[in-house]
């Protein structure tokens, strides 16, 4: 009776399979299921699917002309292709793209596109039978009117445009079509590429940043990339004449960073502050991009605060943020929304294997742009006391999780422009100050605060040739924090100062010590070498320069 029960439950386990099986290989090529069985199908793509691409261009002595088509059928993606430095023309992508359900039977769904100036199947072995559709610019679609083309791993749901020959996308599923638009273009820096995705958006990969096995940490501070749209243009380059004196700002650095990456191979990245030169930048999607898939390749975590540059162009620090959040990876917040500025966050730390406990906080705030009262306090602007107050709330908030921490926690904050105190001439002191302390005119009261809730270290950037760590000391003459510069490390924002080299700077963390050891690698000249190597924190509290 019982083996009778078992062969019939068996029996019964081997249909279903099949039937499933039967159904699904029916629904893909016929699509049999209703919508609301077919949509949870793994093959099903939710949301739009792209049906046809094109480009519009216009000129403003032509009154004739339009960069608008229909609205109820096409999406313009509202990005110029000309990115606004046309003297009279426009140009912009529109898609059409519809819900999967919402097809007809004469809907075609684009299956790859791409660029140039003659048919894709012309000579290229495989592609004779292909039918490519010719688009404005130098756009070819192939498209496909079969029914379960819209199920295909190949369809396209999504089209954005980046500009630059050297533009990257690192998002998940998404990637560039290989040439730029044919535009009437002058230099690369408006060259327009596209960037599609295929199939359904996926959820970003996210880590949670972990001391490891052996009690180590290591922060990569990147300050001042002043990445552009496109190579863009190096500044007090050093040496001169290097490489028979042909420098593109964006490659070297993007090489430089992504060298200390392979060889430092830190847990955590740091970016404080203007990852983008606004100036330069005419579409900051394309420069954040670069910066982050260095990252994304590596899978290594990153944190980003902005500078007073980072929204000089085509996006607010909102909208920045918004995108940042997005990629994976990122560890990036916009913080309150009731509290000054875009970016108030901490990152934890967690300790090593499991534990699900705290071992390092690392606060990041806004240190916004330039002065609201240059009558009064000229230069650049300062934290907010709502802002002050928001970090003070959760310092003292997170005290009493920290305590489950079986080492010593420790607390460090990185900001963009330096706190007034830097401007010390007294400081006990390592590294070059080469220029002046571009700081606020006012002084809210930020470093006391670190102080008052025990953070050991603040680090900025801003002044690109500073890269020196100061210990700012208490009443009686005790460390107190050590405040430093990491050094500009982007070809595209300014150096000189006497033959600056760009750097980078970095910090090992031992919590089996409450040990913060700090030093910086430089671009040109001692490569190799750890600059101004020093102890800044021992049992957790600031150590005495040495």
């Amino acid at each position: 009776m019982t083996r009778r029960i078992v062969r019939t439950i068996c029996q019964l386990a081997a249909l279903t399979v099949v039937s499933i099986v039967v159904v699904y290989f029916l629904d893909n090529r016929f699509r049999v299921l209703p919508s609301a069985l077919h949509n949870v199908m793994p093959t099903h793509h939710p949301g739009l699917i792209i049906t046809d691409i094109t480009v519009t261009t216009c000129s403003r002595v032509n009154v004739f002309s339009s960069c608008k088509l229909d609205a109820d059928v096409w999406h313009r993606i509202e990005k110029d292709l000309y990115l606004g430095s046309g003297w009279v023309s426009s140009a912009y992508v529109h898609i059409k793209r519809k819900k999967e359900e919402e097809l007809k039977a004469d809907d075609k769904v684009v299956v790859d596109v791409k660029v140039g100036r003659l048919d894709p199947s012309n000579g290229q072995k495989g592609e004779e039978n292909e039918r490519w559709e010719s688009r404005p610019a130098g756009l070819w679609l192939k498209r496909s009117a079969k029914r379960r083309a819209s199920d295909s791993s190949k369809a396209i749901t999504a089209v954005d445009v980046l500009f630059g020959a050297d533009a990257v996308d690192p998002r998940n599923g998404w990637e560039t079509v290989g040439t730029g638009l044919l535009l009437d273009t002058a230099g690369e820096g408006q060259e327009a590429r596209l960037s599609i995705r295929r199939g359904k958006p996926t959820t970003p990969p996210k880590t949670v940043p972990r001391i490891n096995e052996h009690g180590k940490f290591k922060i990569m501070q990147v300050a001042d990339l002043h990445l552009s749209t496109g190579t863009g243009k190096c500044r007090d380059e050093m040496p001169v004449g290097y490489n028979g004196g042909k420098c593109e700002a964006d490659p070297r650095t993007l090489d430089f960073v992504r060298k200390l990456l392979d060889e430092e191979k830190p847990d955590l990245v740091i970016l404080s502050g203007d990852q983008v030169n606004g100036e330069t930048a005419p579409d900051a999607q394309s420069a954040i991009f670069k910066y982050a898939d260095l990252f994304i390749e590596r899978k290594i975590p990153y944190a980003s605060i902005f500078g007073n540059h980072d929204d000089e162009g085509s996006l607010p620090r909102a909208q920045q943020m918004a995108l940042i959040e997005s990629l994976p990876y990122s560890l990036s917040t916009a913080g309150p929304e009731d509290i000054d500025g875009v970016g108030n966050y901490y990152v934890e730390v967690l300790s090593r294997g499991g534990s699900k406990h705290s071992a390092l906080t690392i606060y990041l705030l806004d240190t916004h742009a330039y002065s609201p009262d240059e009558r009064s306090f000229k230069g650049y602007d300062w934290l907010k006391k709502n802002q002050i107050d928001w970090f003070t709330k959760t310092a003292k908030g997170l005290k009493k999780a920290h305590e489950g921490y079986t080492h010593i926690h420790m607390d460090l904050a990185f900001i963009h422009i330096p706190l007034p105190e830097y401007n010390d001439p007294d400081l006990p002191r390592k590294g070059e100050w080469r220029e002046g302390v571009t700081a606020p005119g006012f002084n809210s009261g930020f470093r006391d605060a670190l102080v008052k809730e025990g953070v050991v270290m603040v680090s900025c950037g801003h002044d690109h040739a500073n890269e020196y760590c100061g210990l700012s000391k208490n009443e009686n003459g005790s460390p107190a924090l050590w405040m430093c510069y990491a050094g500009g490390v982007g070809f595209g924002g300014y150096g000189g100062y006497g033959g600056y080299h760009r750097r980078v700077r970095f910090f090992e963390i031992d919590m089996n010590e409450a040990r913060i050891n700090t030093y910086k690698r430089v671009e040109y000249g001692e490569v190799d070498k750890r600059i101004d190597e020093q102890i800044i924190v021992e049992g957790g509290k600031a150590a005495p320069l040495r």
